[in-house]
């Protein structure tokens, strides 16, 4: 069933909470809700730090500061969660708990989380549909929902999480439900799920944006088809390839502590090897701006340009998990 078909009565709910990578389909997701006449100050957004507010180790360096801007121009709320020490500390940890659950709220800083059980990782998450060794989504699973019932103000009033999930991507994200009750609902705490972009072609995504007439995430326009981490480890040899040859601080990091590890993140090939497998994208030489903002953690650029152009990896590389 389309997400026209099961769009919920925006009318019985207090608060719209949108899942904001900035990515691509979360912002068209996100715009969508305010062509429907979703009030912005009824919106808050949540973005999930990768790095912990620590160092850049995996993730782009601009994206929080990216989503900061948008949320900014739209008017619109933002809140940040974060896993205290981020990847770096996960990837480190030594027969201790998976680290706890911090996140922005209205009135301050929130925690949950910490107090699981003792563990040892030492090794990359390898490329492989096992989350037990393809661990890096447990950095993310439950964190919102964690921030949910970990807050009060969620038990007054009905709350509607957006999701971004298209089922374009894949045939995993093509089943899943348009509309359902989230996994935070209770019967004290009204919570629904709705994925409002999900029977939308990746084209429909890019003219909402085109319309707005917002910047896409610099990603984008030096050639990934796709926002995850800088150094997914889904990357292919051609994103390898250009962060070898334009952030290389970034890729020694990587390299290094996959060479250190003893065992490569993908099955048969080392960072190293994949990036000389690869070309770096043309893109990254035709946009220095872009460049230099991809690795600033602070925004420098407007979040709007005009003329709107669509970026280079729109339709393109979408090395990643599904």
């Amino acid at each position: 069933m389309s997400a026209a078909a099961t769009r919920p009565d925006l009318g019985a709910y207090r608060r719209f909470v949108v899942a904001f990578s900035a990515g691509k389909d979360s912002l068209a997701a996100l715009l969508y809700l305010l062509d429907l006449g979703v009030p912005a100050h009824a919106i808050e957004l949540h973005h999930h730090d990768v790095d912990g507010q620590g160092p850049t180790f995996m993730d782009w360096p601009c994206t929080l500061g990216y989503a900061r801007a948008i949320a900014d121009h739209l008017g619109v709320a933002l809140y940040v969660s974060w896993r205290e020490g981020g990847f770096a500390r996960e990837l480190a940890r030594a027969d201790t708990p998976t680290a706890p659950v911090v996140f922005e709220t209205p009135h301050g800083i929130g925690r949950a989380g910490g107090k699981g059980p003792a563990g040892t990782r030492g090794l990359f998450p390898q490329t492989s549909p096992d989350l037990r060794v393809r661990w890096c989504p447990a950095l993310r699973i439950d964190v919102l929902a964690a921030a949910i019932r970990n807050q009060p103000r969620f038990h007054d009033g009905r709350t509607l999480v957006i999701i971004g999930e298209r089922a374009e991507e894949s045939p995993a994200r093509a089943r899943y439900a348009v509309f359902e009750p989230h996994r935070t609902s209770t019967a004290g705490r009204a919570v629904d799920h709705w994925r409002p972009v999900h029977d939308w072609s990746e084209r429909e995504v890019w003219v909402a944006i085109e319309r707005a007439r917002i910047r896409p995430h610099p990603a984008y326009v030096l050639g990934w088809g796709r926002l995850s981490c800088r150094a997914c480890i889904f990357g292919s040899p051609d994103q390898w390839a250009t962060i070898r040859d334009v952030f290389p601080a970034a890729f020694r990091r990587i390299a290094a502590r996959e060479a250190g590890s003893g065992k490569t993140i993908h099955r048969s090939f080392s960072v190293t090897q994949l990036a000389d497998h690869g070309i770096p994208f043309p893109a990254v030489r035709a946009h220095p701006d872009e460049r230099a903002q991809a690795d600033d953690p602070v925004w420098r650029l407007s979040i709007l340009t005009d003329p709107w152009t669509l970026p280079a990896g729109a339709f393109g590389d979408r090395a990643g998990p599904v």
